[in-house]
């Protein structure tokens, strides 16, 4: 993968993806989506790593789409659906399908499509001085990256529309109405995420996210048959020996 727009590296069972292209506050353009692509599936096929973190180097997460890496002859003609099939769309499919916690270390500036992808990740943790928000319908576009489904279910339709009129909020705002878990560093969190079985969490992910668009007993099938699958694991009959033996 590009060392120089996106920076991998592996340690104590961690994952950290960095968007490197600061002098544009880590905007995406097609060469990083493909570098991020194989940074993802990296961590994913890496049997010794549990936890993936993304962030942005140089205090920013990322500005979103680069507009200006689009030639101003092009702008007109774009075919904005196809170039999101072929960048965006595949990116956060990824994300959805990898089993392993993916942690956004929101440690700047996340708007725009920047945003987008760290409401794709499992968990956002913000940086105090981070600023958020949806850029979109201020160039006249929507909001899309996976914005139009991650962001009314963490925060409810109201405050979704809200949102997608561009409002910058602070790391503070973004945790009260749910945009984000936690203000701070992901320190803690990832290393409370590296103890869980990583078949519960997957699967976990699976049903609370397909959860929205069955019924009841559908949802209610589904646990049945993944906690079949978790209930096998060493991971719990382990968790339950200990707890056996404890007392």
């Amino acid at each position: 993968m590009s060392q120089e727009i996106v920076l991998y590296n592996v340690l104590d069972q961690v994952a950290t993806i960095t968007l490197n292209r600061p002098h544009v506050k880590n905007a995406l353009d097609t060469d990083m989506h493909a570098a991020l692509y194989r940074a993802f599936d990296e961590a994913n096929r890496d049997e010794s790593v549990k936890v993936i973190v993304l962030e942005g180097s140089d205090g920013a997460f990322s500005a979103g789409a680069d507009l200006k890496s689009i030639a101003t002859e092009e702008v007109g003609s774009l075919d904005y659906g196809y170039y999101l099939r072929e960048t965006y769309n595949k990116l956060i499919l990824q994300m959805m399908n990898i089993k392993k916690p993916i942690v956004a270390h929101i440690n700047g500036i996340a708007v725009g499509a920047g945003l987008s992808i760290a409401l794709a990740c499992d968990y956002r943790v913000a940086a105090r001085e981070a600023k958020l928000g949806l850029g979109f319908m201020k160039i006249g576009l929507v909001p899309d990256a996976g914005a139009s489904y991650f962001l009314p279910r963490l925060v409810g339709l109201g405050k979704a529309t809200e949102l997608a009129l561009g409002e910058i909020i602070s790391a503070e705002e973004a945790e009260r109405i749910n945009l984000i878990n936690q203000v701070g560093t992901p320190e803690k969190l990832v290393e409370h995420l590296k103890s869980v079985s990583l078949v519960a969490f997957g699967l976990m992910k699976k049903n609370f996210r397909e959860g929205f668009s069955q019924s009841l007993a559908d949802v209610l099938e589904t646990e049945v048959e993944t906690q079949r699958i978790a209930g096998a694991t060493k991971e719990h009959k382990q968790a339950v020996m200990q707890f056996v033996n404890r007392g």
